[in-house]
């Protein structure tokens, strides 16, 4: 890396990290409705990075006060994407500090002059931590790269003859002991050996910090009473579907809420009034799992009216949520969805692709979904961040079971469980459950990734980000992910199902894949007998580099994949008769790492590659998997009604 500042905060600049604040206001997604409009932003945004030795010449020059190019030359840069792999400027691809964007918004002329309008920006997700400004006003500041924030620019657009407004926002990637995910800035002194100031960026995860507007970044409007957040859950009495709801209105004390249900006909079947009540739906089609169901993921339509007086006069407000009727509930060996026991038999994931990086794409994301339906998988994991709001849609909308997991990856340090970082993560796990709360795809949160969980701090850390996590939603069990021992745990006595890492003749008895039965059924029965909770296993799986071939298997070969992911399977087959209650291949697809001579061109666990082909371990474990929803089905006529387009056997 170039050289660096003289401190690692300098390379943040005076922000107010660690700053744990209540949550203001919903985070409903942005849908268009007779009283909302929204306006893309997506596209080719002006782009700099902050080149300096300190980092800071941006905010020292005050690049937000002008067009970004009278300040200094700029690059074209595609909005959603990652910032590293888009140019050919080597500098970029591991550059840490500050970078800047910039957009001109042409604003329709009754957003500008109606001012019973409100204008809102909304940016979708920016790595690391951001700060915006509007035609040179800072009007907001979001810590974490993975959710949404937004702000109301109302004022700012409504001032004047305006027909356009100059937004600017500056990232920063830097990670430190008390980010989630947490690093650390490493300074080499020798100057000998490195120029002078400079540093590297260490993580303790094994992915690339991309970085960048990851997510869509758009300009959206209400009327200035509105409909701020909607939370909905659902129960079941015998064939009778209940839908719990609280509306939360602002703007105005004087209003009027009407509720309707509809079905996917577009037919009423249940209506209320008020900000708050259950609407009862006689004969419900449940949301099932894909392969549970011959009619999974079922979605009724919720569509919210609100009326109110204003001063100007009655105003109107519209919003439609969709909502799946559906219960989760978890006992002592089982997970139970709609009361039927569930088998996650998915994938963990990574937002990865070729030159966009971390950005979002609809195309890639259609394509994953299609892949994921032809192996046969019903679940997947948001390893290790929450995902783009569009892609729980689709889960939603497909019938993929989501374990939802914070950014709460490489918690290994202690200055990382400190009462700083705590707050952080309580609000991020706010922020998470305020984003997804609604989605019926969702059934357990994860609060962290293979924390260092034996470290003393780390029993009182997780007892309370726990507790936290149940209080903002009841409805749904907890979890975190763990790789350490069953007796030095200190995070697993709280959580409610067992999720476990291993990976067996991988990262120790290299290539002595019989040992693996015996250990990881050791691994089942101690984690069992000590806490008598169902068991995930989260991730397992072996690298493999796509066309290498041997026989008998070497490691990387596709034959040690394959091999295995079946030594794995028997064990599993044994213990899901018991406890175990799901497995997850780690991964779905290789993905991009940091450098180093363990990594070739990044994580090669895939069961496909990174451009989406697949490896013979993809054709085994669509085989089980289809084989899996076979043995589990409560309707037989679902594997068969949707076997013809996916499945490899004949029902």
């Amino acid at each position: 890396m170039a050289p660096g500042p003289a401190g690692a905060w300098a390379v943040l600049g005076p922000l107010l990290w660690g700053c744990a604040l209540a949550l203001q206001g919903g985070m409903l997604y942005p849908r268009e409705s007779p009283s909302r409009e929204r306006k893309e932003l997506d596209g080719l945004w002006s782009f700099r990075a902050d080149f300096s030795d300190n980092r800071r010449q941006g905010f020292e020059q005050q690049w937000y006060r002008t067009p970004l190019r009278e300040s200094g030359p700029i690059l074209d840069m595609p909005v959603p994407s990652s910032f590293n792999d888009v140019g050919q400027d080597g500098r970029l691809r591991s550059f840490v500090g500050w970078v800047w964007y910039e957009r001109e918004a042409t604003l329709p002329q009754r957003w500008t002059q109606d001012l019973g309008t409100r204008v809102v920006l909304r940016i979708g997700s920016a790595h690391y931590y951001a700060i915006v400004w509007v035609n040179g006003v800072h009007v907001a500041e979001h810590e974490g790269g993975h959710l949404p924030f937004e702000a109301d620019i109302s004022k700012l657009v409504q001032s004047g003859p305006l027909s356009s407004c100059r937004i600017t926002i500056a990232i920063n990637n830097t990670l430190t002991p008390h980010t989630l995910p947490p690093g650390t800035i490493l300074y080499q002194t020798d100057t000998s050996k490195y120029p002078k100031g400079y540093f590297v960026q260490n993580t303790h995860f094994d992915f690339f910090n991309y970085a960048g507007l990851h997510r869509p970044v758009l300009l959206y409007t209400t009327p200035t009473t509105y409909i701020d957040d909607i939370t909905v859950t659902t129960d079941v009495d015998q064939d009778t579907g209940l839908v719990s709801y609280q509306i939360f209105v602002q703007g105005s004390e004087h209003f009027q809420l009407e509720v309707r249900l509809l079905d996917e006909e577009g037919k009423v079947v249940a209506q209320g009034t008020g900000g708050r009540g259950q609407l009862q739906v006689p004969g419900a089609h449940l949301w099932w799992p894909y392969l549970m169901h011959e009619h999974p993921a079922y979605l009724y339509s919720l569509e919210v009216s609100l009326t109110a007086q204003t001063a100007a006069g009655p105003v109107s407000d519209f919003y439609t949520l969709p909502v799946g009727i559906r219960t989760v509930a978890v006992t002592e060996k089982q997970f139970l969805i709609n009361g039927k026991p569930f088998y996650f038999h998915g994938v963990n994931k990574h937002e990865d692709a070729d030159i966009r990086g971390k950005g979002f794409d609809w195309a890639l994301l259609v394509k994953d979904f299609n892949l994921l339906r032809w192996l046969g998988a019903n679940s997947l994991r948001t390893s290790h961040y929450p995902y783009a709001e569009e892609m729980m849609q689709l889960c939603d909308r497909y019938g993929i079971v989501v374990i939802d997991e914070s950014p709460g990856v490489g918690i290994v340090l202690v200055q990382s469980y400190s009462n700083v970082s705590l707050q952080h993560h309580l609000v991020v796990m706010e922020e998470l459950v305020r984003r997804d709360k609604n989605h019926p795809a969702v059934v357990m949160w994860s609060v962290a990734n293979e924390p260092a969980s034996v470290l003393k701090p780390a029993a009182y850390y997780f007892k309370t980000l726990i507790a936290h996590t149940k209080d903002l939603d009841p409805s749904r069990p907890v979890t975190f992910v763990t790789n350490s021992n069953y007796e030095a745990d200190l995070g697993a006595p709280y959580v409610d199902v067992i999720c476990v890492n291993s990976y067996y003749s991988w990262y120790h008895d290299y290539g002595h894949m019989e040992v693996i039965q015996l250990q990881l059924a050791t691994q089942f029965e101690m984690w069992y007998r000590t806490y008598q909770k169902p068991i995930i296993q989260s991730e397992y799986g072996a690298e493999t580099i796509a066309g290498f071939h041997q026989d008998p298997p070497l490691m990387f070969s596709e034959e040690y994949q394959k091999g295995l992911l079946e030594q794995y399977h028997l064990v599993l087959d044994q213990k899901r008769k018991e406890y175990v209650v799901g497995e997850l291949i780690w991964n779905f697809a290789d993905f991009m790492t940091d450098q180093s001579p363990q990594r070739a061109m990044g994580n090669k666990k895939g069961i496909f590659t990174r451009q989406r082909q697949p490896k013979g371990a993809a054709f085994l474990l669509r085989e089980r998997y289809w084989k899996l929803a076979n043995e589990t089905m409560y309707h037989r006529s679902a594997v068969k009604s949707q076997c013809v387009a996916n499945s490899p056997f004949t029902v």
